[in-house]
């Protein structure tokens, strides 16, 4: 009977070890049924118009003609997303590149950074008329909400270096981003921590029709980058030609949403039946500003040492990274796309 369960129980390992083998492709990642990838990937955060660009990628067969399967699942910020990513619960993500920074000069995750979404960050604390927010020294003494450990948090001492405030005298309140159009509607907080494109979706929620007020960190500090590409550290070491692929593809759909940002809008509630068309329509508007910002000549997606550089010693000036950090050690420069 002993003799019985070992052989049972040495079928049972090897039948494992052989599915594993069948399903572990040579490109790092499990093959659906009909030979492609199957990749999961996270959006930055939720599922809003200046997430589209995935699902018009999807819909249009971008990532299948690239051979990947790929699941796209909310993301909850860029912290949650790297973890995420880090740990293997997801093999890419989008993540905002100056918390990337910020974070990994603090905690050695096994992520990396392959391309650049936007070209300039998106970061932004935002009020309404008649709320005593018309410009960034207005801040003092004013409070502020925000979910923990968003970008908007994370990068303020930064910003607030650059206009010159203490930050220590704006008050953040911890609140749950769904509702922080309706606490700043409601005029509890001043302000609240969020990026610009959700100027339509903040006025839409005032029952009061005041106009957003809007105060982007990037017209301060126009060297941040925005939105990165997020991948394991192992699949850009050892599968760069998956994470060339996966990045064009997701690019592919990122210039489709820029050249019609309504068709994207469009495509996206498709995907997410809830979605305000004619708000997600706005923000994909306001977020081609960001794509490629007046002057830009690089590639969809770029990202060079040189700015790269100027990013960590910026944070560094601002205190906001206090251990030596490297490009090297946030981007991987070879896989980043080019002219």
């Amino acid at each position: 009977m002993r003799l019985r369960r070992s052989v049972i129980a040495l079928m049972a390992v090897l039948g494992l070890a052989l599915v594993s083998a069948c399903n572990s492709g040579d490109d790092g990642g499990n093959e659906a049924g009909d030979g492609l990838q199957k990749v999961s990937y996270l959006t930055s955060f939720n599922t809003f118009g200046r997430e589209a660009y995935a699902y018009v990628a999807l819909e249009k067969g971008y990532f299948k003609d690239a051979g990947f399967d790929v699941k796209i699942t909310p993301g909850s910020g860029t912290v949650d997303v790297m973890k995420l990513v880090a740990g293997g619960q997801a093999d890419y993500g989008i993540g905002d590149f100056t918390a990337t920074a910020i974070t990994l000069a603090n905690q050695k995750l096994p992520v990396t950074t392959v391309g650049m979404i936007h070209q300039r960050s998106m970061a932004a604390i935002m009020s309404l008329e008649g709320l005593g927010i018309t410009k960034p020294e207005d801040l003092p003494g004013k409070t502020i909400g925000d979910q923990p450990g968003s970008t908007n948090t994370v990068m303020f001492p930064v910003y607030a270096k650059a206009v010159g405030i203490d930050p220590k005298t704006v008050t953040f309140l911890p609140s749950p981003p769904p509702g922080l159009p309706a606490l700043l509607a409601s005029g509890k907080v001043q302000g609240i921590g969020q990026f610009v494109v959700g100027q339509p979706l903040i006025e839409k929620a005032d029952s009061k029709h005041r106009k957003a007020v809007t105060l982007p960190y990037g017209d301060k500090l126009p060297d941040l980058y925005g939105n990165a590409i997020i991948t394991r550290t192992d699949l850009a070491k050892d599968h760069p030609d998956q994470v060339k692929k996966f990045t064009t593809a997701l690019l592919k759909g990122l210039q489709d949403t820029y050249d019609d940002p309504a068709a994207a809008a469009e495509t996206l509630k498709k995907y997410v039946p809830d979605t305000d068309v004619a708000v997600a329509t706005k923000e994909l508007q306001i977020m081609r500003n960001y794509i490629k910002p007046q002057g830009f000549t690089g590639p969809l997606g770029d990202v060079t040492q040189e700015r790269v550089q100027k990013v960590i010693s910026l944070l560094q000036e601002s205190n906001a990274i206090k251990t030596p950090l490297k490009p090297e050690d946030v981007v991987t420069l070879s896989l980043a796309p080019k002219s």
